[in-house]
């Protein structure tokens, strides 16, 4: 019998994002970033769900964008940290991958690439603060003439990231360095995160990549993805599989974290930290329990986890417990446990299956 957990992706919320994402940013084409699996929703079912609509795709993985391009996906596809070796940008050109280069041994290998079946399609990237990929602003006029000097190379894009978007003196900061030089090169230019999609037009320019907002979240502290007009994409729930109750002094799971102070009824449900779901969240962390609210007790453990039900007479075995989605937005999941949405998306485990509708 097969175990009573799933996670349901609402596919239909995934476009509806992408188009609000869009359409903050008219006149700009809209990369979906799909790395990560598409944040745990599943890239190839993202990308068929959005292939009559997205200007292109963002990943991170030449073996993901080789498996859209085999199952037909036809929009272009970049990858946002580029090649990670050479043989990869002669697979990358001959099957219409563009990829960021930010380091000299990316030109190196460009520069030494015999691309026959295809010119390799550059996003130039630049360091503007965040410190972890590009070239400094200073070298960016010498990286881009060494690319246009290549043969069988197109310079198409520059592109640098955000690192506190959901700050106005981060971005500010940071584009101060970037937009200078980034209009000096003439190219399109790609620098919008969600979070600058939503908050910073000026940002925008011709190409932008929403990631967080298309599966339904904020990208801003205290606010959820239904305050900026988004559907949570994904709903994570597991059944009740058994009762317990409490007496004054009795505890509950794996080091006793949680000692009743009354007579409390348990509902114990069959998800845990094997599933994904955070090992570290608190005494209280909400869920929903037919649509009333609740909080787990006790420590979470491999495949169980314990919630409240003392107030929930109609609850019992076989109930569905909702941990996240459209009846607890995962910011508050999130922020309970003292994460980000982000990690608990992508760390939602292969074990449980998902459901698309």
């Amino acid at each position: 019998m097969t175990r009573p957990i799933r996670v349901e992706i609402d596919l239909s919320a995934i476009k509806h994002n992408y188009r609000q994402s869009r359409n903050k940013a008219l006149g700009s084409l809209a990369y979906a970033v799909i790395k990560a699996n598409a944040y745990g929703h599943g890239s190839l079912e993202v990308a068929q769900t959005l292939a009559d609509e997205a200007d292109g795709f963002a990943m991170l993985n030449l073996e993901d964008a080789l498996a859209l391009r085999k199952a037909g996906i036809r929009q272009p596809l970049t990858l946002l940290e580029g090649p990670f070796e050479k043989q990869e940008t002669l697979l990358m050109a001959a099957h219409g991958i563009a990829g960021a280069i930010h380091s000299e041994h990316q030109l190196a290998w460009l520069a030494d690439g015999h691309f026959k079946h295809g010119a390799f399609d550059a996003w130039l990237k630049v360091n503007s603060g965040m410190n972890r990929l590009g070239f400094q602003p200073r070298q960016v006029r010498l990286a881009a003439q060494q690319l246009r000097n290549m043969q069988d190379v197109t310079l198409s894009t520059v592109m640098t990231h955000f690192a506190s978007a959901d700050d106005e003196r981060g971005v500010a900061d940071q584009w101060q360095r970037f937009e200078p030089i980034a209009r000096e090169t003439g190219l399109p230019i790609s620098a919008a995160n969600s979070a600058a999609v939503f908050r910073y037009p000026h940002t925008h320019c011709e190409r932008i990549r929403p990631g967080i907002t298309l599966y339904g979240c904020s990208p801003f502290e205290g606010q959820t993805g239904r305050d900026l007009g988004l559907i949570p994409a994904m709903t994570l729930s597991a059944d009740i599989i058994a009762v317990q109750h409490l007496q004054p002094g009795d505890n509950v799971g794996y080091g006793c974290c949680y000692t009743a102070d009354k007579p409390i009824r348990l509902g114990i449900v069959a998800c845990g930290y094997a599933d994904g779901y955070p090992r570290s969240a608190p005494n209280g962390t909400p869920v929903s329990i037919g649509g009333v609210r609740s909080g787990t007790v006790g420590r979470v453990s491999m495949d169980m986890l314990a919630v409240d039900l003392t107030h929930i007479e109609h609850a019992g075995i076989g109930s569905r417990v909702v941990l996240w989605g459209a009846e607890v937005p995962l910011e508050n999941v999130a922020a309970s446990v003292g994460t980000i949405a982000y990690e608990l998306m992508c760390g939602v485990t292969l074990r449980v299956p998902k459901l698309y509708r």
